[in-house]
């Protein structure tokens, strides 16, 4: 605690002292100016010996952190860019099949379309409350118009679900689903629509999407990374998936996640460039492991990254 402050210079004569190479030293001090030493520790933990006090293996380069350090960031990036293709389909299935079915625009008031009444109160306030917040010229003017407003409660004039919807947060919209009752016609289809057979599947892939989307949007590390969900094999699909399931120890891992994303992107896309991407990338980077994130060995094999 309250420890005193290292600069750019103190940072890599301690990190020589351990034993790290600086082949390109202009490149790190520019990299340490750019990006905390605190960031950066958790890409060369792996490097260390245990009991050593820090001491880290022959060799161990610098240029080996800055690939890594890169490579998260791309993959971070190709990602956050397949997801947005997810959630706005996700959200224009949810308003078309609902409406379309309920033909009206309030259906999300309605506490019997969803199991837990409880939560879907939660689920209608948080909603109101983000459309209360957002910047959205349409939301903004509706809350204008409609001098009955209110977000705090069910009360007062409420948008229809094709505007309200249209701002929920992705984590908003995956509780939401999942709430829906199990045996409506509409949660199925929409899973359907994702190439899904089972909507208990699709509601655990969308919400691991929800928690991967957050951990991308923050610029956080998946680099050796860890999920707190894990990842359901799914029972029925449309396209093509893994020929080896994932492992238990896989299922938490990014690996896991991302091939949901190639799944979901390709349902909706056919013509995505996601896997296209995930494999130039990894190409351009060949000294990363990628069993960091859960990638087995012959990864590029199975048939959803063909």
């Amino acid at each position: 605690m309250n420890q005193k402050p290292r600069s750019i210079n103190e940072h890599i004569t301690y990190l020589q002292g351990k034993g790290m190479e600086f082949p390109d030293m202009g490149t790190a001090m520019d990299i340490l100016s750019r990006i905390s030493y605190s960031r950066l520790k958790y890409y060369w933990r792996d490097l260390t010996d245990e009991g050593s006090g820090g001491i880290f293996h022959k060799a161990t380069s610098f240029q080996i952190v800055k690939d890594r350090y890169s490579f998260d960031h791309n993959f971070r990036t190709i990602l956050f860019d397949a997801i947005e293709t997810i959630e706005v389909a996700f959200r224009a299935k949810i308003i078309n099949r609902m409406s379309q079915t309920a033909r009206n625009g309030l259906w999300y008031l309605d506490s019997s379309l969803f199991e837990d009444k409880q939560r879907h109160s939660d689920f209608v306030l948080e909603l109101k409350r983000e459309f209360n917040r957002s910047t959205e010229p349409f939301a903004k003017n509706y809350i204008t118009e409609h001098t009955d407003w209110d977000h705090k409660s069910f009360e007062g004039d409420n948008p229809d679900a094709w505007l309200i919807i249209e701002v929920a947060t992705f984590g908003t919209l995956s509780k939401m689903y999942k709430n829906l009752k199990s045996q409506l016609p509409q949660r199925s289809a929409i899973a359907n629509d994702f190439g899904l057979y089972s909507s208990k599947d699709f509601s655990n892939w969308i919400e691991v999407t929800s928690l991967l989307r957050n951990i991308v949007a923050h610029h956080s590390r998946l680099w050796n990374r860890s999920f707190g969900k894990k990842v359901s094999e799914p029972k029925g699909k449309r396209s093509t998936w893994l020929n080896v399931p994932l492992s238990e120890l896989q299922k938490k891992k990014p690996y896991a996640a991302v091939c949901v994303i190639a799944y979901l992107c390709k349902a909706v896309n056919p013509r995505h460039k996601f896997t296209e991407a995930i494999k130039e990338l990894s190409a351009k980077y060949p000294s990363v492991q990628l069993d960091k994130y859960g990638f087995p060995n012959d990864w590029e094999s199975e048939p959803l990254w063909r």
